[in-house]
């Protein structure tokens, strides 16, 4: 342990944890909707490649980063560029962390307003008739949502104010599991449906006809997205892990995990969605609009809707857990007091950046941004230019600024692979991985 740094008790804590960061609404929320309107089968193929390709390589940049240095963002950056701006770095994932919880809280609350309502059976039940409008209302109401907002913060916060091994380690030693429980549930559910193959097919049954520039594109950013990418968040994770553990191994338990449950996910979602006649391309509001439908159609509906709910709010949790925990740690310098401090300082000032969000469809419907309201302006600028921007550098800083051999120990270090492997992620990481990450992002500023 470095400077009396805590560390992860157990490897599989800290890879739940990691799974947990990367495993939220990107897979789970995001992918689906985005797959649905990116020609399904194809865009997850593509997907998948860049996954395990970009994915893993930038992932084992940020891990290198952080186990070797065993300090939070800016420090790490600091220490391992004295003397240079590369420490903005770690001030950009702070700031990237803190909007993208300030929004993702938002859609946390209108989760757990939802699981509230399933409870009560009132989301499934028939009369309910216009799933849109009850969404929309729901929405709209900024007291109900506002108080499950500060619910969904309060939670996090709690959670992260325990530290590294009472709090995010044992959440996540609980959430994950059961995460994968209820899914599997839901996916047998799904599948027993009747039609539920059409679903399947066009998940995983790839059309290349229909694949576009744009569409690699967009598999290209959600690979990123997926595996929470560009922020540092894991670096802070890396950070607290032991210098014997196999960073190789790590990711790709990681990664693995990662795409298992966005292949759930999309078992989940689409065999009911064409099982009852519905269309796969909703956009962001499937899970909100669509996915009621689909329940109030079932034996049990309000069951099913229930469970895959709480899964979304567990998923959703154990990502939010990692957003706060860079802010944290890069205050509390180690101490149990300072951290309780710096999470309720930090959570609450996150929560009240995400309150212009929160209203954004309500009494701030008509406050426009560059023509958009509020909350999808923030979404927006870290998805699609916060986040590349510090994926490229770290792509950039870490061949650039580690030296080849420190970079060869630590990334082989606790592994049987050999020069050949760290060669290929060389090249990977230095050249393909940048080059694919400015495609991307001039790309979504209509440049390229």
């Amino acid at each position: 342990m470095s400077d009396g740094r805590e560390q992860w008790k157990s490897k599989i804590g800290f890879i739940l944890a990691a799974a947990g960061s990367a495993i939220g609404l990107g897979a789970v929320w995001k992918l689906p909707y985005v797959a649905g309107t990116s020609g399904g089968g194809a865009f997850f193929l593509i997907f998948l490649v860049f996954t395990l390709l970009l994915g893993t390589s930038l992932l084992l940049a940020e891990f290198i980063i952080g186990r070797k240095t065993q300090k939070p963002p800016i420090q790490a950056y600091k220490e391992l560029a004295p003397g240079t701006l590369w420490y903005g770095l770690g001030i950009l994932g702070i700031i990237s962390s803190c909007l993208i919880l300030s929004f993702y809280s938002v859609v946390g609350g209108w989760i757990i307003t939802y699981f509230v309502r399933s409870l009560t059976g009132s989301l499934t039940d028939p009369a309910t008739g216009d799933y849109g409008a009850l969404f929309d209302s729901i929405i709209s109401n900024h007291w109900e949502v506002g108080a499950a907002h500060l619910v969904f913060i309060i939670i996090t916060i709690l959670i992260v104010q325990g530290g590294i091994q009472k709090g995010i380690e044992r959440a996540s030693s609980i959430m994950m599991p059961s995460l994968f429980i209820i899914f599997i549930i839901l996916v047998i559910r799904s599948l027993t449906l009747d039609g539920a193959m059409e679903g399947v097919a066009f998940f995983l049954q790839p059309d290349l006809s229909n694949v576009d520039g744009e569409t690699i594109l967009f598999a290209l950013g959600q690979a990123f997205f997926s595996l929470s990418l560009g922020v540092s968040i894991m670096v802070t994770y890396s950070s607290y892990l032991g210098k014997q553990e196999s960073l190789v191994r790590s990711a790709s338990s990681i990664v693995g995990l990662s795409v298992l449950i966005a292949l759930l996910s999309g078992l989940a979602i689409f065999p009911g969605v064409f099982a009852f006649g519905l269309e796969p391309n909703e956009g962001p509001s499937l899970i909100f609009t669509v996915l009621p439908a689909v329940f109030s159609e079932m034996a049990f509906g309000s069951v099913f809707l229930s469970l895959f709910l709480l899964l979304l709010l567990f998923a959703t949790l154990t990502s939010a857990f990692s957003l706060l925990e860079i802010v944290v740690s890069s205050t509390a310098k180690n101490n149990p007091k300072r951290r309780r401090i710096a999470a309720w300082v930090g959570g609450i000032s996150i929560f009240l950046i995400g309150v212009p969000s929160n209203l954004s469809y309500g009494i701030l419907s008509d406050w426009h941004i560059f023509g958009d309201i509020f909350f999808n302006q923030v979404d927006f600028l870290v998805s699609n230019i916060l986040l590349p921007i510090g994926a490229f550098l770290i792509a950039v800083f870490v061949p650039l600024k580690i030296n080849r051999q420190d970079l060869k120990e630590e990334l082989l270090r606790g592994s049987k692979l050999g020069t050949g492997f760290f060669q290929a992620w060389l090249i990977v990481i230095r050249y393909i991985t940048p080059i694919a990450i400015m495609a991307a992002f001039l790309n979504v500023l209509g440049i390229w």
